[in-house]
C-alpha cells in the first residue's frame, strides 16, 4: 500500500513538473518593445572629422523602429530602425542642404535609411554585438557593432522600458558616398541610443 502510494505521488509530481516545464516553455516568448520616438528618449547620431581638426555633430531627427528582447534568451532579440534621411541635421542650413544633396545622401531619390538585424550575441548580461544589413543611399552592406544594455525596468507611467546604445563607423565610400573631403573625413561614425517601451 505505501509503496503504491509512493508510486503514485512521484508519478503525479514528475508529471506536474513536465507540465510547468512545458507551459513555461510554451508561454516564454520574447518581448516587443516600439522605439520611444514620441517621448524624444531616442537618439540617431552621427559625427565626421572636420579637415582632421575637429568633429562635426549631426543627428536625424526623424526615425521610428522596434525591437524585441527577452532577458532569459537575449541571444534570440531583433531590432529594425528606420530613419528619414530628409531630417538630416547638422546645425547649419547650408551644410544640410549640401549633405541632403547628390554629393552625399540624395535624398531626393534615397529618402529612407534601414538597419535589419540578423543576430545579437551577447557576451554578458550587458554586452552584445549586433549583426545585421544597413542600407544607405540604395546600398545594402551587412555590419557589425558592439551594443551596451543600458538599463531596463518599470517607468512611471505603468510601463516597461529596455534602452541599448551602440556605434558603428562606416566608409562613405562603401555606401557610394565619394565626395573628397580629405584623408580624415573617409568615414563617418553613426550613433545609436535606443530606449524601447514594451508593448
Amino acid at each position: 500500500m505505501k509503496k503504491t502510494l509512493l508510486t503514485t505521488l512521484i508519478t503525479t509530481t514528475l508529471l506536474a513538473s513536465s507540465l510547468f516545464v512545458s507551459l513555461a516553455a510554451s508561454t516564454a516568448q520574447a518581448a516587443n518593445y516600439k522605439v520611444d520616438v514620441k517621448g524624444a528618449h531616442a537618439f540617431v547620431q552621427f559625427k565626421i572629422k572636420h579637415l582632421g581638426y575637429s568633429w562635426l555633430l549631426g543627428r536625424f531627427n526623424t526615425f521610428d523602429g522596434d525591437f524585441t528582447y527577452d532577458e532569459q534568451a537575449p541571444n534570440k532579440a531583433k531590432i529594425n530602425i528606420e530613419i528619414d534621411t530628409r531630417s538630416l541635421d547638422s546645425n547649419h542650413a547650408e551644410r544640410d542642404k549640401h549633405l541632403k544633396g547628390k554629393d552625399f545622401l540624395d535624398v531626393s531619390r534615397f529618402p529612407k535609411a534601414t538597419f535589419i538585424s540578423q543576430s545579437i550575441k551577447f557576451s554578458d548580461k550587458e554586452k552584445a554585438v549586433v549583426t545585421g544589413e544597413f542600407t544607405l543611399k540604395g546600398v545594402t552592406n551587412t555590419i557589425s557593432f558592439p551594443i551596451v544594455k543600458i538599463g531596463a525596468g518599470q517607468d512611471p507611467w505603468g510601463g516597461y522600458r529596455a534602452g541599448f546604445s551602440g556605434t558603428v563607423s562606416l566608409k562613405l565610400s562603401d555606401y557610394g558616398i565619394t565626395y573628397n573631403l580629405g584623408p580624415a573625413s573617409t568615414h563617418v561614425e553613426m550613433a545609436l541610443h535606443i530606449e524601447g517601451v514594451r508593448i
